[in-house]
C-alpha cells in the first residue's frame, strides 16, 4: 500500500447507536476495521497520521461497542483484539519453519574484509552487494503469516523451536493482525518474517521510575525490559509496556519470489509491517558498508532506541542460498559491533554461582557504576584462569566493560597494569573453591582452569534449571514441565533430583495449586510417554557439562548402550573425532558420581526404555548413509526438526541449500525456487509420499 492510497472512507459516517440488525452491524464493523488498520499503518508504519488522537480514539470505541453487543462478529484479527487474554500457565514451544541463526559478531574492519573476501571468493563475484541496517538491542522475534491472518510468533529460542509468545505480541501496535492489500504483489500463502521488539529510551526511563516509585525493582536495560515484556505469562502485562517493532528480514524469500534482501524488506511495509527504511542501506561493496558502520556510531546517542552495532548482509538471495549457513550463524552476514563501552571502578567482593551444568562461576560484587548508561554492580570472572592472568583482588579497581553492551565483565586490574604497590599486594586473592559453595560436594576443575564444575546433578543450586533443561523439547520433551511448574514441585519438596519426576503421582500433583485432575493427568502421561526415548537425547537430558545435543549424538553414535558409555574411560572417549579431552574428562567424571549413577538407576527403574538409532552397527549400513537432503515447501507429515532427526538417524544429512552435492530434493507444498535450481541442476526429486517410500524401501 502506498502513502497516497486511502481506503474509501478514513472516517466513516457511522452512528453505532441505532444499529440493531446483524446485517448492519456487520457493514459498519467493516467499515471501522478497515479504517482503524489504515490508521494504525499510517501512524505506526508510515509515521505520517492523517487523523487527531480523538477521532481515532473514537473510531475504535465504535469498532468496541459493536463487538459487544453483536460478539459473534468479533474475530482473532480484529484490532479491538490487542488488549491481551487471560494468563497463561507457561509459554509453549514453536517450530521455527526456517531455522532462526544467530549472527557472527566481530568488532574490526579487518574481520569485516575477511568476511567480504569469503563471500567473494565462494561466489566468484567482485565487488558482492550488500545491504546495511542498525543491529538492534532488543528481542529477536520471528511472525508467521497465513493466507494474510497473524498465525504464529514466537522467540528465537535454540534456533530450532521458539517459545510461543503469540497472544504478547498481538498486544503491540505496530503489528498487524492482518496483512493490508499491496498495490503491485499479493499477499502471499505464507510469509515469515523476523524483526526485534524494542522499548524506546525515553519510555524505557519513564518505565522505570514508575516501577520505583511502586516499589518494584527496575530493568537493567532496555533490552531486559522488552524481553521480559514479551515473555509474560499474562498478556494484558504486556500491553501495558511501550513495546516496538522494526521488521529486518523475510526467512522464506524465495517462496515468496525475492530476488533480493533490499526488495524484501523494501516491500514489507506495503503489507502493513513496520522497517526502518531511514537507516537501511544498499551498498555495491564492502567498503562503502565500513564507512556506514562508522558513519551510524557517530549518530548512535541521537538515535531513540539502543543498537549496538551494524549489519551487513549479502542483497542477493541466490548468493545467500549458495554461501549458505554454519552450524549457528550464516555464512551471507555479520554483526559488525560497535566498540564496548567502558567505565572503572571497585571490586568489594566475589561470589560463586552454580549453574544448570554445575558450572561453577566467579561473579565480582562491585561498587555501582554506570556503563553505557546502565548501572553495574556485578561482572562476570569467568574462571580461575581469566582471574590468575588479569591477577584480580579483592579491593582493586578494574576496568569494567559491557561485551556486546549486555553482559558486563572486567576487562583488567589497573593495579596489576601499574605495578602492585605493598599494600595492594597484601589484598586478598580469588580462588574458586574445591567444595561446591551450595552443596559441599567436590568441584572438579580442568587442568586449565577454564572450567569448574560442582560433580553433584542433584545439587541444589542446579536442580531447578536441570529439570527444565531435562524435561524440554531437545532433551526428554515432557511438555508441561517449564521453568515454573519445575519450581513449583521442588519448592513443594516433590523434586529433589531428576529421578523424581518419574515417582510423581496423581496425589501429589493435586495437592498443589493449579492443578486440576485433568492437567495433573496429562503431566503423567507426558512423563509416561518420554520413557522410550532415544539414547542421545536422555544423554543431553542429563545435563553433562560440555555435552549439548552434537556431543550427545556422537556419543550414541559410538556407543550402542548407556552402559557402554557409563564404563567408557577417557582414553577411549579421545579417539573418537570430536571428542576433546575436556569432554572425555566431564563424561567420566559425571558417570563416576556415585550420585549420578544413582539418579540414573532410578530413571531406569521407573520404566526407561532406551533406543539407539544412531548407533552404526558393524556390517550395517545406514538406510541413508552418506546421501544429503534439501526439503522445500510446507511439510504436512512432519515439522522441520523431526524429518532432520529421521534423516540423521539413518546416516544422512539435511543442509538448507541446493549444491551440487545435494543427492535429492523433498517438495512439500509450494516449493518455491530451490525445485526449480533442483531441475536446473538435474537433481532427483520427490514428494513427502515418495521420500518415506524411499526410506522405508531402504530399511
Amino acid at each position: 500500500m502506498t502513502e497516497d492510497r486511502v481506503p474509501p472512507e478514513t472516517k466513516p459516517d457511522v452512528d453505532v447507536d441505532p444499529i440493531t440488525s446483524q446485517a448492519e452491524a456487520e457493514r459498519a464493523v467493516d467499515k471501522l476495521r478497515d479504517a482503524v488498520r489504515y490508521h494504525n499503518y499510517r501512524y505506526h508504519v508510515l509515521n505520517s497520521p492523517v487523523i487527531s488522537d480523538a477521532e481515532y480514539d473514537h473510531l475504535m470505541r465504535d469498532l468496541q461497542r459493536l463487538e459487544e453487543r453483536f460478539p459473534e462478529l468479533k474475530t482473532p484479527d480484529s484490532p479491538t483484539q490487542r488488549v491481551g487474554g487471560e494468563p497463561r500457565e507457561e509459554l509453549g514451544v514453536i517450530d521455527h519453519p526456517v531455522p532462526m541463526l544467530s549472527l557472527k559478531a566481530v568488532y574490526d574492519e579487518a574481520d569485516v574484509r575477511a568476511f567480504d573476501q569469503n563471500c567473494r571468493e565462494e561466489l566468484g563475484v567482485d565487488p558482492v552487494e550488500y545491504v546495511a541496517e542498525p543491529k538492534y538491542d532488543g528481542l529477536a522475534v520471528e511472525l508467521v503469516y497465513e493466507a494474510g491472518q497473524l498465525s504464529v510468533a514466537s522467540t528465537r529460542g535454540d534456533g530450532e523451536t521458539g517459545e510461543d509468545i503469540t497472544p504478547n505480541v498481538k498486544t503491540i501496535q505496530e503489528v498487524p493482525l492482518s496483512l493490508l492489500e499491496e498495490d503491485s504483489r499479493a499477499i502471499p500463502d505464507q510469509l515469515v518474517v523476523r524483526g526485534e521488539i524494542y522499548i524506546r529510551k525515553d519510555e524505557f526511563k519513564s518505565l522505570n521510575d514508575t516501577r520505583v516509585e511502586e516499589g518494584k525493582d527496575s530493568f537493567a536495560n532496555p533490552r531486559n525490559a522488552a524481553a521480559g515484556s514479551v515473555r509474560q505469562l499474562d498478556p494484558r502485562v504486556t500491553a501495558d509496556r511501550p513495546l516496538h517493532i522494526f521488521m529486518y528480514g523475510v526467512a522464506n524469500p524465495d517462496d515468496i519470489g525475492f530476488e533480493t534482501h533490499w526488495e524484501a524488506i523494501q516491500a514489507l511495509p506495503g503489507w502493513g509491517l513496520r522497517v526502518n527504511l531511514e537507516y537501511a542501506e544498499r551498498f555495491d561493496d564492502v567498503e562503502q558498508a565500513i564507512s556506514y558502520h562508522l558513519h551510524l556510531a557517530d549518530r548512535r546517542e541521537e538515535l531513540p532506541y539502543e543498537i549496538d552495532g551494524a549489519v551487513f548482509k549479502v542483497n542477493r538471495i541466490e548468493h545467500q542460498d549458495r554461501l549458505g549457513v554454519r552450524t549457528r550463524d550464516p555464512r551471507w552476514a555479520v554483526a559488525y559491533k560497535f566498540e564496548p563501552r567502558r567505565a572503572t571502578t571497585k571490586v568489594r567482593d566475589v561470589q560463586f554461582q552454580v549453574g544448570r551444568t554445575g558450572k561453577v562461576t566467579p561473579v565480582a560484587v562491585l561498587d555501582p557504576v554506570q556503563v553505557g548508561g546502565v548501572e553495574v554492580s556485578r561482572a562476570s570472572l569467568h574462571n580461575q584462569s581469566e582471574i590468575d592472568k588479569k591477577d584480580i583482588r579483592i579491593g582493586d579497581t578494574v576496568l569494567v566493560e559491557r561485551a556486546g553492551d549486555v553482559i558486563p565483565h572486567i576487562v583488567k586490574s589497573m593495579a596489576t597494569a601499574g605495578g602492585r604497590t605493598d599494600e595492594e599486594e597484601s589484598r586478598e586473592r580469588v580462588s574458586i573453591p574445591e567444595d561446591c559453595p551450595v552443596c559441599g560436594s567436590q568441584v572438579v576443575m580442568s587442568d586449565d582452569k577454564k572450567q569448574a564444575h560442582c560433580t553433584n546433578v542433584s545439587c541444589p543450586a542446579r536442580i531447578r534449571e536441570n529439570v527444565t533443561h531435562h524435561a524440554s523439547r531437545a532433551g526428554m520433551d515432557i511438555e508441561g514441565l517449564g521453568e515454573k511448574r519445575a519450581e513449583q514441585l521442588i519448592d513443594a519438596g516433590l523434586v529433589e533430583r531428576l529421578s523424581d519426576i518419574y515417582r510423581l503421582t496423581r496425589d501429589d500433583l493435586t495437592s498443589l495449586e493449579r492443578f486440576a485432575d485433568h492437567s495433573a493427568q496429562n503431566l503423567l502421561d507426558e512423563i509416561e510417554d518420554s520413557k522410550e526415548r532415544p539414547l542421545d537425547r536422555f544423554i543431553y537430558a542429563l545435563g553433562i557439562p560440555l555435552v549439548g545435543r552434537h556431543v550427545s549424538q556422537t556419543l550414541a553414535q559410538n556407543y550402542k548402550t548407556l552402559e557402554e558409555l557409563m564404563d567408557a574411560s577417557e582414553d577411549e572417549l579421545e579417539r573418537i573425532d570430536d571428542i576433546g579431552p575436556k569432554v572425555a574428562h566431564a563424561v567420566v567424571a559425571f558417570f563416576q558420581s556415585e550420585e549420578n549413577r544413582e539418579v540414573i538407576e532410578r530413571i531406569r527403574d521407573a520404566g526407561l526404555e532406551l533406543r539407539n538409532p544412531l548407533h552404526t552397527q558393524e556390517g550395517k549400513e545406514q538406510a541413508l548413509e552418506g546421501l544429503s537432503f534439501v526439503f522445500t515447501g510446507a511439510l504436512e507429515r512432519w515439522t522441520r526438526d523431526e524429518v532432520k532427526r529421521t534423516v540423521e538417524e539413518q546416516g544422512g544429512r539435511v543442509t538448507s541449500s541446493v549444491s551440487g552435492e545435494t543427492d535429492y530434493v523433498v517438495m512439500g507444498s509450494d516449493p518455491g525456487s530451490k525445485l526449480g535450481e533442483a531441475r536446473e541442476r538435474e537433481i532427483l526429486t520427490m514428494d513427502e509420499e515418495e521420500f518415506l517410500a524411499f526410506v522405508e524401501g531402504r530399511v
